[in-house]
C-alpha cells in the first residue's frame, strides 16, 4: 500500500511538473465559453488540448470550434514580427522601422489631404478595451471622424432598432437562465445550433418543459428541427410576417391593453396598419399559409410569457431594422418584456459583437453608447480625455460607406484592425478594388489575410489566449478573459500597438496606459452615465462574480439581470412602437426572368466569419472544405444540374463557382451559400450594395441570381 501511496505522489509531482494550464475564453462566438489551454511536455515536444471552464452562460460547455481554437493561435503561419512591403513583397522589419514608416505616411496623407482623408477599420472580436482605445484613437490620436468596424454587418439592425424602440440596445433583455421557463419562444432568422451551439442546452430544456417554439426560416436547419413549428417563408419577407402575426393577435384580442397604455407609444398607428392588412396578401408575399400565420400567432399570443430572439436571417436585410422592429411590436402589444420569463433577444453574432458597439467604434458614437452629435456627450467625454470638446470630430460614414468614399478620393489611408473587409462585405470585388486605391494600408492581424495582402504594413495581433481583456456576451454579461499564455515572437497586444502608433504620431500622453486594466479603468469613466454603464464593474469583481450584467452603474450594487421592469430608456419611460408597412418604398431585390432565384447566406458550424482563423484549424477546415450552394433536387434538375457538380452562381455584382448540395427541405426559390470561402468562393461578390437606410447594414440574406452548371 505504501509504494503504491508512493507511486501516486510521483505519478501527480511528475504530471504538475510537466502540465502547464491557461484560462482563456474562445475567440468565437457571443457565448463567449470559458476555457483552459491545457499544455503537456512529452520528452522533448508539447502536447495541447482545450478543455471547458464552468460558467454561469456556457455552464463549462464547448463546440467543435472551441475544442480547436488553439490549432490556428499555434499555427505555422502565424505572423510573430511586422511584415513591410518592398517591391511587391513582404520583408520583415523591425517595430521601430514599421512604426516610422507608418508616422511618416500617415503624416504626408494628412498633410496633403487632411485630417478625414485617414480612416480606422475596426472589429467585433477585439476586447472592450481595445475597441474603446481605437475610437479614442481615430478621434484624438488622428482627429478623423472616418470610424466604423465590421460589427455593421453583423449587429447593425438589431441594435438600431432596440435603441429606437427601447431606447438603448443590449442584445438579451433578460437573463440566459430564464429561456427555460418561458412559454413560447419565436426564433426568427436565426440558426443557434451551428452559429451559438452552447445555448442551444437552454432553449431544449425550454421545450422539455413544455415551451412552445416557433422558428422562422427559408431553410431546414439543427434549430428549426427543435422547433414545434416551422415557417418557412421566402426571403425578404420578414416585415410582411411579423406584421401578418400581429394582425392576427390584435383581431382575436390577445394584447394586453393595460401595458400598451402604461408602457408605450404608437400603439393605434400599428394597430390601424395591421388590421388593414389581408392575411390572404401576406400569405401570399411569405409563401406560407393563412393558417400557418394564425396558428403562430395564436401560440404566441395566448400564453402568459414569450420571448423573441432575432439574427441574422432577418437582420442582414435592408429592411432589416424595420423587421426588427416589427417582431418588438409583437412583444410590446402582448405585455412580454420587463417581466420574468418574457423579453427580446438580439443573438449577437461575433465575439464581442455587444462590447464592440458600446465604446465608440461607430462613426457616431463615443464611449458608453454616447452620441457622437450631442454637446453634451462630446463635452463629458472630452474632459475624460483631456481634449477641448471643439476638436473632436464629428460622425463620420458606415463601414461600407468608407469604401465609396476611397473611391470617391476622400479617404487615402486606412487602418484595418483585426478585420477582413475584401471577403466580409458586399460587393466585395469594389472593396477589394478600393483598398488597392489607397495611398497607404496598414492591418492588424494574426495572418496575411486577403485585406493584409494589400496592406504596405502587416502589424502582428495577439491571438485569444495571450491578449488579456474584457468581452461582453450575447447576454450584457461583461466576462473578464484571463489570457497569460506567452505572446510569440515579437508579437503585441492591439492595445499596444494602438499605443505605440500614437507615440509615433507624438499623441503619447493621451495613451499612458501600461495595461489592459489600466485601459478599463478610464472606460468606466468614459461610460459612467451613458446607456451602456460599466462604473460599477471593475476586474476585481469580475474575478469574484464570474461576469457582471451591465448597466451597472454603482460598484456596490449588482448588475442588472432583467432590463425595463419598470420603464423603458426613452425620456418618457415608454417603449416606441413602429407602424412599417411592408410595402416600404425600399428597394429590394425580385426575381425576375434574369435572375430568378432569391439567394441567401449564413454560416456552417465549423467555421467563422471569414475563415481566416478556422481554416487554420485542421479538425476544423477538414469538416468542409469548400463552399457550397444547397439546392432543392427540383430546382437542380430545372437548371441542368447533378449533386455535387460545379455550378457557377451569377449576380449582377459578379459570380463564383461552387459545388452543389442537395436539400429536400430549403425552398425551391432559394438557394442557400455560406460566406466563409474567399476569392472565387466568396459568396460576398454577389450581395448588393443597397444599405438599410436607418443602420446601414448591407442585404447579405436577400439577393437574387442564376445558376448554371460549370461544365456544360
Amino acid at each position: 500500500m505504501t509504494e503504491l501511496l508512493l507511486k501516486y505522489f510521483r505519478d501527480k509531482q511528475q504530471k504538475a511538473e510537466t502540465e502547464k494550464i491557461y484560462d482563456s475564453q474562445c475567440p468565437y462566438c457571443s457565448m463567449q465559453c470559458k476555457m483552459q489551454l491545457v499544455e503537456q511536455k512529452v520528452v522533448s515536444r508539447k502536447t495541447y488540448k482545450t478543455i471547458g471552464k464552468d460558467n454561469p452562460t456556457s455552464e463549462g460547455r464547448l463546440c467543435i470550434k472551441g475544442l480547436n481554437a488553439h490549432q490556428h493561435a499555434l499555427h505555422k503561419d502565424r505572423i510573430k514580427q511586422p511584415l513591410m512591403k518592398v517591391n511587391g513583397e513582404f520583408v520583415t522589419v523591425s517595430w521601430e522601422v514599421a512604426l516610422e514608416q507608418i508616422k511618416e505616411n500617415f503624416k504626408k496623407i494628412q498633410q496633403q489631404d487632411g485630417l478625414d482623408a485617414l480612416s480606422v477599420y475596426g472589429s467585433a472580436s477585439i476586447t472592450n478595451e481595445e475597441a474603446y482605445l481605437l475610437g479614442k484613437f481615430a478621434r484624438v490620436g488622428l482627429q478623423t471622424k472616418h470610424i466604423d468596424y465590421n460589427g455593421r454587418l453583423c449587429m447593425g439592425a438589431a441594435a438600431t432598432g432596440a435603441n429606437q424602440t427601447f431606447g438603448v440596445d443590449r442584445g438579451f433583455t433578460n437573463t440566459i437562465k430564464e429561456i427555460p421557463n418561458t412559454r413560447c419562444i419565436i426564433l426568427a432568422g436565426t440558426n443557434i445550433a451551428e452559429c451559438q451551439p452552447t445555448i442551444m442546452p437552454y432553449f431544449e430544456r425550454a421545450k422539455e418543459n413544455g415551451a412552445y417554439i416557433i422558428a422562422i426560416d427559408p431553410r431546414e436547419t439543427a434549430t428549426t428541427k427543435l422547433a414545434d413549428m416551422h415557417l418557412k417563408n421566402k426571403p425578404g419577407s420578414d416585415v410582411a410576417l411579423a406584421n401578418g402575426l400581429l394582425k392576427v393577435i390584435i383581431e382575436n384580442n390577445l394584447v394586453d391593453q393595460a401595458f400598451i397604455q402604461d408602457r408605450t407609444n404608437g400603439f393605434e398607428e400599428v394597430r390601424e396598419l395591421v388590421t388593414s392588412i389581408e392575411l390572404e396578401e401576406t400569405a401570399q408575399l411569405t409563401g406560407l399559409t393563412v393558417e400557418q400565420i394564425k396558428q403562430a400567432a395564436t401560440a404566441f399570443g395566448q400564453e402568459t410569457s414569450g420571448m423573441i430572439f432575432t439574427a441574422r436571417g432577418i437582420e442582414q436585410q435592408i429592411n432589416g431594422t424595420a423587421a426588427v422592429r416589427c417582431f418588438i411590436n409583437i412583444l410590446l402589444a402582448t405585455g412580454k418584456i420587463g417581466k420574468t420569463n418574457s423579453g427580446f433577444g438580439a443573438v449577437t453574432g461575433q465575439g464581442n459583437g455587444q462590447g464592440a458597439r458600446e465604446h465608440g467604434q461607430k462613426s457616431d458614437q463615443l464611449p458608453g453608447y454616447r452620441s457622437i452629435e450631442n454637446d453634451e456627450h462630446r463635452e463629458y467625454i472630452a474632459n475624460v480625455w483631456g481634449v477641448n470638446a471643439q476638436d473632436l470630430p464629428r460622425k463620420g460614414v458606415s463601414a461600407y460607406e468608407m469604401f465609396e468614399e476611397i473611391e470617391q478620393q476622400k479617404i487615402s489611408g486606412m487602418f484595418v484592425m483585426c478585420s477582413n473587409p475584401v471577403v466580409s462585405n458586399p460587393n466585395a470585388n469594389f472593396v477589394k478594388k478600393a483598398l488597392e486605391q489607397l495611398k497607404y494600408l496598414v492591418v492588424v492581424d494574426m495572418f496575411v489575410s486577403e485585406t493584409a495582402k494589400l496592406a504596405d504594413i502587416i502589424l502582428p495581433a495577439s491571438s485569444y489566449l495571450e491578449d488579456e481583456g474584457t468581452m461582453t456576451n450575447v447576454e450584457g454579461r461583461v466576462m473578464l478573459r484571463e489570457a497569460s499564455f506567452p505572446l510569440p515572437g515579437e508579437v503585441r497586444h492591439d492595445w499596444q500597438i494602438i499605443c505605440d502608433i500614437a507615440k509615433a504620431l507624438g499623441k503619447e500622453q493621451y495613451f499612458p496606459y501600461q495595461s489592459a486594466e489600466d485601459i478599463f479603468e478610464e472606460l468606466r469613466v468614459a461610460s459612467r452615465g451613458g446607456r451602456a454603464d460599466y462604473y460599477g464593474i471593475t476586474y476585481n469583481r469580475i474575478r469574484k462574480e464570474d461576469g457582471v450584467l451591465w448597466p451597472c452603474p454603482d460598484p456596490n450594487e449588482s448588475g442588472t439581470d432583467r432590463l425595463f421592469e419598470n420603464s423603458f430608456a426613452h425620456e418618457d419611460g415608454k417603449a416606441k412602437m413602429a407602424a412599417i408597412s411592408h410595402k416600404l418604398k425600399i428597394p429590394k431585390p425580385i426575381p425576375s426572368d434574369a435572375y430568378p432565384l432569391f439567394l441567401t447566406t449564413g454560416r456552417v458550424m465549423s467555421h467563422y466569419l471569414t475563415g481566416e482563423q478556422t481554416r487554420k484549424s485542421p479538425s476544423l477546415a477538414a469538416r468542409n472544405i469548400e463552399a457550397f450552394m444547397e439546392v432543392h433536387p427540383d430546382t437542380g434538375l430545372k437548371y441542368n444540374l447533378k449533386e455535387s457538380m460545379l455550378v457557377k452562381v451569377e449576380s449582377k455584382q459578379g459570380s463564383i463557382v461552387v459545388r452543389t448540395k442537395w436539400s429536400t427541405t430549403i425552398r425551391k426559390d432559394t438557394v442557400f451559400v455560406p460566406f466563409h470561402w474567399t476569392e472565387s468562393q466568396n459568396v460576398n461578390r454577389l450581395v448588393s450594395d443597397e444599405l438599410d437606410p436607418h443602420c446601414k447594414m448591407p442585404g447579405f440574406k436577400v439577393s437574387t441570381v442564376k445558376i448554371s452548371p460549370v461544365n456544360r
